[in-house]
């Protein structure tokens, strides 16, 4: 048995329409190299999206390919992450599992006795393996989930196990992430031979005694400047699966590479610098490198002597790389300041910053208790995070918007 793991594919995630380019060409080849392996099936680990009604351009890139995968009769399994949950309940996933071009795992129903979540398998035709899992929400708004999950029955389940995820697991993160809330492994069923996560962006392979192998794929793309400058491309896992003796899979787990593009990172001190100074640095720093088709990310730091930030001619800067043939720039100037101006410190993860805000500001109205203020501020946020759809004009985007408000407060 062979499969892949994917996650966080984010498609639709950038504005930059050549960064977005690189995303969906990415998905493209994570899924050629996917065929060429001759794998069983796909896992998508949550995220597959940015939002959960994506652009019909993106849209369509993604069901054509979920096509060819469907016709080489390669299944897809997978679970909505963060990003593809709607509160009202609507995603593009619920779509193209009616259009039969992937399966969502997460599946099962509320014991209206117990209260407990009962999940149920689903059954991969060609190798018997069985695989289930549990969404993922904002601000880790999934908790509930594992908090009422009946995990013996799943625990008790003899085979080939798969259990999908896209939540922080305390165990799994990485240490420059080790501040970010999370929950620990415990919340899940035990005894699955191979955990497959998604939401941190960041390649983790561990073998956790008592429950088996977990890991995060890591984005299939970067998905910010911080990411790419850090990264540089993403990736998947190939799991390799022999059954030979019951009860005893061997398995071999291998991190696939997926670069759609060279990338160049500068990193400038520009500390007691003037911003005509730091210009000509720039392009002299990359006078000897090859710049053909290849993407920069350019981060400045530090104090300038004079002027203001905006004094440094960054228009000039790329039309002189460009013209020696990068493909894009991207620039990042938040630790750069002039001496007028005094440091703001600022946290670069959005999602980090927005959950540092939301608990600076609660309670300030005591309406509802603690946990279900922000529960319900999260949720909120998630609703407003939207845009007005092709084809939808003004009215019916209020009318959509305020309906899923209602939803969420009982109207």
């Amino acid at each position: 048995m062979k499969y892949a793991h994917l996650g966080d594919l984010h498609l639709g995630a950038w504005r930059d329409q050549k960064m977005r380019d690189l995303s969906t060409k990415a998905f493209l080849k994570a899924i050629d190299l996917c065929i060429t392996q001759n794998v069983d099936f796909i896992l998508f680990a949550g995220d597959l999206f940015n939002t959960s009604l994506p652009s019909l351009d993106t849209l369509k890139v993604v069901a054509k390919k979920l096509k060819e995968l469907l016709d080489k009769n390669i299944p897809v399994y997978t679970i909505a992450g963060s990003h593809d949950f709607s509160p009202s309940g609507k995603t593009m996933i619920d779509v193209l599992e009616n259009a039969g071009l992937l399966i969502n795992v997460c599946k099962g129903k509320i014991d209206p006795e117990t209260k407990e979540l009962h999940l149920r398998f689903t059954i991969d035709g060609k190798t018997g393996a069985k695989i289930t899992g549990v969404l993922g929400r904002r601000g880790l708004l999934d908790k509930t989930y594992y908090e009422s999950l009946q995990r013996e029955i799943l625990e008790t389940e003899p085979g080939y196990k798969i259990f999908l995820f896209h939540t922080a697991v305390t165990e799994l993160m990485p240490d420059h992430l080790a501040l970010m809330e999370s929950q620990p492994i415990s919340v899940f069923p035990r005894q699955f031979n191979y955990y497959a996560g998604g939401h941190i962006h960041h390649p983790t392979k561990k073998e956790i005694e008592g429950y088996g192998l977990a890991t995060y794929s890591g984005a299939l793309f970067p998905n910010n400047f911080q990411e790419v400058e850090k990264y540089g491309h993403g990736g998947f896992y190939l799991i390799t699966v022999d059954n030979g003796t019951p009860g005893m899979a061997m398995q071999n787990v291998q991190w696939i590479p997926v670069e759609v593009i060279k990338h160049i990172p500068v990193v400038l001190d520009c500390t007691g610098k003037a911003p005509e100074a730091i210009g000509l640095e720039i392009v002299s720093v990359l006078e000897n490198r090859d710049l053909t088709d290849c993407l920069l990310t350019l981060r400045l730091k530090g104090v300038i002597n004079s002027g203001k930030i905006g004094d440094i001619n960054f228009k000039e800067i790329f039309e002189q790389l460009s013209v020696r043939g990068a493909y894009h720039i991207l620039r990042n100037t938040a630790k750069l300041q002039s001496e007028e101006f005094e440091e703001i410190a600022v946290n670069e993860n959005a999602e980090n910053l927005e959950e540092a805000l939301i608990a600076e500001h609660l309670q300030q109205v005591s309406l509802f208790d603690l946990e279900t203020e922000k529960e319900l501020t999260r949720t909120l946020l998630t609703v407003l995070n939207t845009t007005k759809q092709e084809g939808e004009n003004v009215g019916d985007f209020q009318t959509r918007v305020e309906g899923e408000m209602n939803k969420l407060f009982g109207i």
